[in-house]
């Protein structure tokens, strides 16, 4: 059973801190026209996103219902080895799609069974490696050279932060995962 993530976290509350503080001192500094302006264009760009985060978050919530627990559990869960980090970081790769997928999706590996350092794996490679981004924006601005050499030096990457991962939570043990 996936562990249930309060709404409102000490994340949330500090990120609205923040906000506020960042907020009243526009409102101090630049007085209550420039206040408006910028919460204007700061709505403008939630208004912009928020179609884009419906997309990703429905994304995730189907994966969670289109693959079997058990699936995952045997290809990305704790007990996958390293072929679970290699299958995750092959995922992130070939994935297209920009933050507003890729993070809803590897919450949903998280909640359906695959462990942390698969999910930091997948992540990690979409990041670094993924195919999407090299070949409509690295390719033509540096040139294969370049793309070619940076891939290679990133290849082992994803699998060294997945095992990281394992590692600390093995360290840390029950009282990260309780969390």
């Amino acid at each position: 059973m996936p562990v249930r993530r309060r709404t409102f976290d000490w994340s949330t509350a500090a990120i609205t801190a923040l906000m506020i503080a960042a907020a009243a001192t526009v409102f101090w500094r630049d007085g209550p026209d420039r206040f408006v302006a910028v919460l204007r264009s700061d709505l403008g760009i939630f208004v912009g996103i928020l179609p884009k985060m419906l997309a990703g978050c429905l994304i995730g919530g189907f994966v969670i219902l289109l693959l079997p627990r058990e699936v995952v559990v045997r290809w990305v869960g704790a007990e996958s080895g390293f072929g679970g980090l290699l299958i995750a970081s092959s995922i992130g790769v070939i994935l297209p799609g920009g933050p507003f997928t890729i993070y809803p999706i590897a919450g949903a590996f998280l909640a359906i069974g695959a462990d942390a350092g698969a999910a930091i794996a997948f992540v990690t490679s979409w990041t670094l490696l993924g195919v999407n981004r090299a070949v409509i924006w690295e390719l033509p601005f540096f040139g294969l050279d370049f793309v070619t050499w940076r891939v290679l030096i990133a290849i082992p990457l994803p699998m060294l932060a997945g095992l990281m991962a394992r590692l600390v939570l093995r360290t840390l043990g029950p009282r990260w995962e309780s969390k």
